[in-house]
C-alpha cells in the first residue's frame, strides 16, 4: 500500500469526530466563540434537538469579510496573539471548531463588525466553502448549522432522541451561563423557550453567581448552599456547595470552572467526593458550583480536543485546597440542615396533596369541606402512628410519669427545649417559631463520630482495657481481613490479636463504647474489610472504624431519655459542626415552622 496525504475535506471530517461528537458539542463551541467575541447577549435556537438546525446569534465584535473567509479554514484563530499555549486567556484557541462543524453540515456564517455599513456571509457545505457576499444584519455574528452530520451518515446512527440531545444542549448552555452571569442567554427549540436568563450586573460577583444559580436550579438550591472563598499560594477557589441534606441521585448538578472555563475533570470530582465523604451516603451527590482561578502557566487546557479537561501543575495542591475549603465551609454551617428536609416532611403530611385554605376565623366544620372524602394511605398511616404515640397522654397515671421540660428560657436556643420523646426514638423540642423532631440515634452518632475524629487527630483515642478479653469467632477469611487492618484498628482504640483458628481476641476497646457493643462492632468491621479486600486504603479503613465506633457507641433507638439527657443532646448538636446529618448522610432532625403547622390544620 502507498502512503498518501488525505484530502482536506476528509481531514476535517476526521477532526470533527473529536471536536463535534453531538449537537451539544457544536453549540458549546459556537457559544464559546460568541463569549470570546465580547457578546453581551447570546441566543441559541434548535430544531429536532439540533440535528436539523442550530442557530447561534450574538452581538459581539463581529468579523470582516476577510476574517469570515479565513475563520472556516483549519487552525485559523485570533485567540493566540503571541502563539503561546501557556498563556491562554480565551475559551477557544485551536481554530478547529468552525471548519470541523462545516465539514459535516451545511453551515452559514453572517457577521457585521462595529462601524461597518453591512455584513458579509459565507457558506460551507460538507467542507466546501462558498462566498455569499454582502448581507443586511445588525452588529455581531449569526451562525446557522443545518443537517448536522449529513456528510457522515454513520454518526447519525449514534444520535439519541431529539429530547435527549436537547437536554444535552441545555446542560452545555447552562454551564456556560453559570460561568458568565454578566451575559444574557436565550435557548429555544421550535417556538418553545427553554432558557431566558437576564444578565446579572453588579459590583458583587458572588451575588451575581448566586442569582444565576437560582435562575438555573431554583430558589430551593440557592437558599441551601454555603459560600466558598479561599486563596492559597496563587490558587483561588470560590462558589457554592450544598448542605449535605440537599443532594441528588446523580452528579448532573455539579459545575466546575477553571479560569472561567467549564470542565468535567475526574480529579476535581474525586476531591469533591473526598470532602463530602463522611457527611453523605456513597450513592448521593451534592450540588456544587466551584470556580477555580489559577495563573495561566499553572494550568494546561490543551489536553483534550473538546477542551473539557485540564491538567494542573500542582494537582495535589488543588485537591488539598478543594477538600480543605469545602470541609471548613461545612463545619462553618454548624448544625444547619437544608430546608428541603422540612418541605418534604410537610408534603408527606398533607392529605392527598390537598392544602387546606382557611380564613382567620374558619370553623372546624368549614375546614372539613376542604378535606378529601377518603384520606390517602400515607395520611391513614400517620393517623395510626399519632394515635399510638399520643394515646399515653390521656391516661392520668401516664401523665404523671411524663417528664416536664425546662421553662421557656431554653426555647431561645436554635434547637429549642425538649418537650417529649416519641417511641423512645424521636425527641420533640419546641423552638420560638415551631418544633424540631430529632432522631436521637442519628444525632448522637454524629456527635460520637466527631469526638472520635477529634481524638484521632490528637493521636490519643481514649480506650479502656477489657477486664475479660472478648474472644470472637469469625472464620479464617474475616480474621485475616481484621489482622491486615490491625494498625488502623489500634489507632482508633481497638486492640486485637489472632486467637487460634478463625478467632480474634479483643483486649482493648474505645472508651466511648459500651462493652456489649464491642463484639457486634468487630463482626461488622470484619465483614466490611472482607468486602473491601486489599483495595481498602488506610484512610478508608480509619473512616470505616470511626464510623462503626460512632454507630455502635451511640444512644440507640428504643432507649428512654430523661429531659436533662434530651436537652443535653440538643445543646451538643448546636455546638457540633455537621450535626445536621449523621455520617451516613441521613438528616438528624426536622424543623417545622409554626406557620406551616397551622396551614396543615387549616388555621391559615
Amino acid at each position: 500500500m502507498t502512503i498518501r496525504r488525505l484530502p482536506e475535506t476528509l481531514v476535517n471530517r476526521i477532526a470533527a469526530g473529536e471536536v463535534v461528537e453531538r449537537p451539544a458539542a457544536a453549540v458549546k463551541e459556537l457559544v464559546e466563540n460568541a463569549i470570546d467575541a465580547g457578546a453581551t447577549r447570546i441566543e441559541v435556537r434548535l430544531r429536532t434537538g439540533g440535528q436539523s438546525l442550530i442557530m447561534v446569534e450574538d452581538d459581539g465584535c463581529g468579523m470582516t469579510p476577510d476574517e469570515i473567509e479565513l475563520a472556516v479554514e483549519r487552525h485559523a484563530t485570533s485567540k493566540l496573539p503571541e502563539d503561546r499555549l501557556d498563556q491562554i486567556a480565551t475559551l477557544g484557541f485551536r481554530g478547529e471548531a468552525l471548519p470541523s462543524i462545516g465539514s459535516v453540515s451545511r453551515m452559514t456564517i453572517a457577521s457585521r463588525p462595529r462601524g461597518a455599513d453591512s455584513g458579509w456571509a459565507v457558506a460551507v457545505e460538507g467542507g466546501e466553502k462558498r462566498i455569499i457576499g454582502p448581507v443586511a444584519r445588525g452588529q455581531g455574528t449569526r451562525i446557522e448549522v443545518r443537517e448536522l452530520f449529513y456528510a457522515t451518515p454513520a454518526r447519525l446512527k449514534f444520535m439519541k432522541t431529539p429530547r435527549a440531545e436537547t437536554q444535552a444542549v441545555r446542560d452545555a448552555v447552562e454551564r456556560l451561563a453559570l460561568a458568565r452571569p454578566d451575559l444574557s442567554f436565550v435557548l429555544a427549540e421550535e417556538e418553545r423557550t427553554l432558557l431566558a436568563l437576564n444578565a446579572q450586573n453588579g459590583s458583587d460577583p458572588a451575588a451575581a453567581r448566586q442569582a444565576r444559580l437560582a435562575a438555573l436550579l431554583g430558589d430551593e438550591v440557592a437558599v441551601n448552599v454555603l459560600d466558598l472563598d479561599e486563596e492559597r499560594e496563587g490558587l483561588c477557589i470560590s462558589g457554592f456547595i450544598s448542605l449535605p441534606t440537599l443532594n441528588r441521585a446523580t452528579p448532573r448538578e455539579q459545575y466546575f470552572f477553571v479560569n472561567g472555563r467549564p470542565v468535567k475533570d475526574r480529579q476535581l470530582s474525586g476531591a469533591l467526593r473526598g470532602a463530602y465523604m463522611d457527611v453523605l451516603a456513597h450513592d448521593r451527590h451534592p450540588v456544587v458550583a466551584l470556580f477555580i482561578e489559577a495563573p495561566a502557566d499553572m494550568v494546561d487546557v490543551n489536553v483534550h480536543p473538546a477542551k473539557t479537561e485540564v491538567r494542573f501543575r500542582d494537582s495535589q495542591g488543588v485537591r488539598g485546597l478543594i477538600v480543605g475549603s469545602i470541609r471548613r465551609a461545612l463545619e462553618g454551617g454548624g448544625h444547619r440542615a437544608s430546608s428541603t428536609v422540612s418541605a418534604a416532611t410537610l408534603e408527606r403530611f398533607r392529605l392527598g396533596g390537598t392544602s387546606v385554605r382557611s380564613e382567620s376565623a374558619i370553623s372546624h366544620a368549614a375546614a372539613a369541606r376542604y378535606l378529601p372524602e377518603r384520606p390517602s394511605q400515607a395520611a391513614r398511616g400517620f393517623a395510626a402512628v399519632a394515635q399510638s404515640a399520643f394515646a399515653i397522654v390521656d391516661r392520668p397515671s401516664a401523665r404523671a410519669e411524663m417528664p416536664m421540660a425546662e421553662e421557656s428560657v431554653q426555647i431561645t436556643h436554635p434547637l429549642g427545649a425538649a418537650r417529649a420523646q416519641l417511641h423512645e426514638t424521636y425527641v420533640v423540642a419546641q423552638t420560638q417559631d415551631g418544633i424540631v423532631i430529632v432522631d436521637q440515634h442519628a444525632a448522637h452518632e454524629r456527635l460520637t463520630y466527631e469526638k472520635v475524629k477529634h481524638q484521632l487527630a490528637q493521636g490519643r483515642v481514649a480506650r479502656q482495657i477489657l477486664l475479660v478479653p472478648e474472644v470472637i469467632e469469625l472464620g479464617a477469611a474475616r480474621v485475616d481481613a481484621l489482622v491486615d487492618a490491625a494498625e488502623a484498628l489500634a489507632e482508633c482504640g481497638i486492640v486485637i490479636e489472632p486467637f487460634g483458628q478463625g478467632a480474634v481476641l479483643v483486649r482493648e476497646a474505645p472508651a466511648l463504647m459500651a462493652a456489649g457493643q464491642v463484639v457486634i462492632m468487630v463482626r461488622d468491621l470484619a465483614e466490611e474489610f472482607l468486602t473491601d479486600g486489599a483495595a481498602g486504603a488506610a484512610g478508608r479503613r480509619l473512616d470505616q472504624v470511626c464510623s462503626s465506633i460512632a454507630c455502635h457507641g451511640s444512644v440507640r433507638a428504643g432507649r428512654r431519655l430523661t429531659v436533662e439527657e434530651m436537652n443535653a443532646l440538643l445543646r451538643e448538636m448546636e455546638a457540633t459542626p455537621l450535626s445536621g446529618q449523621c455520617n451516613h448522610g441521613r438528616p438528624t432532625y426536622i424543623e417545622l415552622k409554626l406557620g406551616d403547622i397551622e396551614r396543615l390544620f387549616g388555621r391559615r
